[in-house]
């Protein structure tokens, strides 16, 4: 086992873990609020679980993962502005449940948690499929265009899986108020895609011919 990868995957889910449970439960001043519970419970274990995971069997790819770092100017705008929407949707969340402004009800909450975790076993699948994924925007060596299974449905199916993570995120939160600000993620998104789809066209082989074969980018006959 690569001890280094693994203390620095240890590292980076307790700074998850800590920074999360900070901008939850201290603008809800409680420890009781039991809707950041749920929602770290449902975002964390799989995380660790998946994690154990790609140590033991593909640690490369977990070492991708891992890294967040972007070279292209657009990709850092676009961390920047998902970091700030993960930052206030949070705050609000925690001081909507201090407040009690909105109370969204509990099957809407259970509902989005099914979801968020019907989202997550996406996001694996396209794991599975594609271990070229890495977090920042590059063209790996002897990287091939994926075009089996998701990939053949839309061209990024990961951003697929990350806007339903993202948008259930706020509502098993228990907050309307942050369902609102996470709904500029899409349009985040939509950013980075079409800087990525411009240096994968440029560098990766066949990625144009990909293109024109699978036309819709993350919703089927929508987007």
């Amino acid at each position: 086992m690569n001890m280094k990868l693994f203390f620095q995957a240890i590292i980076k889910f307790a700074l998850g873990v800590l920074i999360t449970g900070t901008l939850l439960f201290i603008p809800a001043n409680t420890i009781y609020y039991w809707n950041g519970w749920l929602f770290m419970g449902l975002l964390f274990v799989p995380m660790f679980i998946a994690g154990i995971i790609l140590m033991l069997k593909n640690p490369e790819l977990l070492k991708k993962r891992l890294n967040a770092k972007e070279n292209e100017n657009e990709q850092k705008q676009v961390v920047v502005f998902s970091g700030l929407m993960f930052l206030v949707g949070f705050i609000i969340a925690g001081l909507n449940y201090k407040y009690n402004w909105i109370i969204i009800p509990n099957i809407v909450v259970i509902v989005s948690s099914i979801l968020f975790i019907l989202a997550y076993i996406l996001y694996a699948e396209v794991l599975r499929e594609n271990t070229y994924l890495s977090r920042t925007i590059e063209v790996q060596e002897n990287q091939k265009v994926i075009d089996t299974g998701l990939y053949g449905i839309v061209r990024h199916p990961m951003y697929a899986a990350t806007i339903l993570l993202f948008l259930t995120m706020p509502l098993i939160l228990g907050s309307a108020q942050s369902f609102i600000i996470f709904l500029v993620y899409p349009i985040i998104i939509s950013k980075r895609i079409k800087n990525e789809e411009k240096i994968l066209e440029k560098e990766l082989l066949g990625y144009t011919e990909y293109k024109n074969k699978v036309k819709y980018k993350v919703i089927p006959f929508i987007w």
